[in-house]
This record gives C-alpha cells, structure tokens and sequence, in this order.
C-alpha cells in the first residue's frame, strides 16, 4: 500500500513540481474568477488580444536585462488602457479597438524580436508556458498580483455584476461606467501576464474562458459561477500538472486538455443546460 501511495504522489516530491502545482492552483483560481466577467460580456476576443499585446513588453525587458514579467505587465496594462480610450470614441466598436491595438502591439513584438538572437527557446517558454521553471520569486508575484486582482472583484463586485447584466441599469445608476470598464480590462490583462508562465500565449485564453464557460453551465448566479470556476480551474492545473508528468507532455496544454473534459462533461451531463437532459426533456414532451 505505502509503495502504491509513493508511486501516485512521487511528481510532487519534487521541489519543481510542488512550485509548479503552487503556480497552475493560483492561475486556475484568478483565471476562474476573472473568467466569468470574460464569458458574461463576450470577451474572450479580448483576452486573446491582450495576451499577444504583451510582446512588446517582453522584448524591450529582455533587451534591457529586465525582468520579463514586469515588462509584460506594462504592455499589458498601457494595451488595456488604449483600447479602453478608443472604445470611448463613438467612431469605433469594441471589437475594432481591440484589434487596432493587439496588431499594433503584436506587430511591433515581433519587429523587436526580430532583432535578437538567440531568443528562440525562450520564445517557445513564452508560447506554450514553463511551468515547471517557476521559482520562488515567480510564485510570490503571481500570489501577489493574484491576491490584488481578487481583492479588487470582492471591492467592486456589485458594480460589475450590473455592468456585465444590465449596462442600461448600470448607466441609470450613474455607475461610472467607463471606469469600472477600464478596471476590469486592467484586471483582465494582469490575470493574462499571471497565466503567462503557466500555459503560455497560446493556451492562456482557454484558462479564461473553459473554466468559466463550464460554471456557466452549471449555475446562474455570479458567485456561485466563480466559484465553481475557480475549483474548476484549480483542479485542471492539479490534474493537468499530474498528467503531463507521466504522460511526458507539456503542461499547459495537459492543464488545457483537463479543462476542455471539464466543459465537455459539463455540456453533456449538466442539469437543466446539459445536452442529455434537453434530449430527456425532449422525449417526455
């Protein structure tokens, strides 16, 4: 019995493990919660575009000697804050905004890319995440910018509950609107640069919205959906981590993989919204 337990709990004897697992339970946790304002507002262009604005912050960092999170974190920030600025003017749509500023920035990534050498097999680490690379430093600024991002959806949970539900009734109440929009952009793009390390650029958008999405199905209150969302993503980093260990796989994409068989149980099996009751419900009509 001891060796059968040993054998299941030996990836996390190791030190790198046990960070990295640290790392993917945070980001599922952060990811979950912003997620949900994500999938309520139909903004997972958004998150995909701040993930890629990002790039140039990462260079200019890696050509100064600097930490690349900290550059990433600026990028995405002043990305967040340009395309708040050019959805307030009435010419423009959101969704053009968006687009304006992650071409804009991504472009001018890769224009600074292409002038260093050697920076192939960190890009690789930046695309698909290095979660097992985490160190102690990495986990106290994700705990740190985690706890800041969830401090502030507790502060201002009232009002971005009416502004993703009722944009209308939000504006009756005099909520400052744009305010509270660029916020939660801030939030959005910080929880982005968080992810980073974990699953990289490519995969990041899914632990925005997969956890979420498979909440959304399971309940129609906000809270409970956060919650939810962010077990749900807590345990797909734990069960991907695991997987990807023995599986000898990358890790972002096995935390990914578990999510997606998350959602996909959920779309099948949910109460009410799952697509076996709507085929019962079917058939009893």
């Amino acid at each position: 019995m001891e060796a059968i337990i040993g054998y299941l709990f030996e990836p996390f004897s190791f030190t790198f493990m046990q960070r990295g697992l640290a790392a993917a339970v945070m980001v599922g946790i952060v990811g979950g919660v912003i997620g949900c304002y994500v999938v309520l507002k139909g903004m997972a262009f958004l998150g995909d575009a701040l993930a890629h604005a990002i790039l140039p912050g990462i260079a200019i960092a890696y050509i100064s000697g600097q930490a690349l999170f900290w550059g990433a974190i600026i990028a995405g920030i002043l990305s967040a804050v340009g395309i708040s600025f050019l959805s307030r003017q009435e010419r423009f749509k959101e969704d053009t905004s968006i687009g304006v500023i992650f071409a804009a920035m991504f472009g001018l990534g890769i224009a600074l890319i292409s002038t260093i050498r050697g920076y192939a097999g960190d890009l690789t680490h930046l695309l698909f995440g290095n979660i097992l690379g985490v160190s102690q430093g990495d986990l106290l600024l994700t705990a740190g910018l985690g706890l800041v991002v969830l401090v502030l959806v507790f502060m201002f949970y009232k009002e971005l509950l009416v502004i993703s539900f009722d944009a209308v009734h939000a504006a009756a109440l005099r909520l400052p609107i744009r305010w509270l929009d660029l916020l939660l952009v801030v939030m959005i793009a910080v929880t982005v640069v968080v992810a980073l390390q974990t699953v990289g650029v490519a995969l990041v958008v899914a632990m925005l919205v997969t956890p979420a999405a498979t909440a959304s199905m399971l309940t129609k209150r906000l809270l409970v959906m956060m919650v939810i969302a962010a077990a749900l993503g807590a345990v797909s980093g734990l069960i991907g981590l695991y997987a990807s260990y023995w599986l000898n796989v990358a890790s972002g994409a096995a935390i990914v993989l578990a999510a997606t068989a998350f959602f996909l149980l959920a779309l099948i099996l949910a109460p009410q919204r799952g697509l076996l009751w709507q085929q019962f419900q079917g058939k009893r009509m």
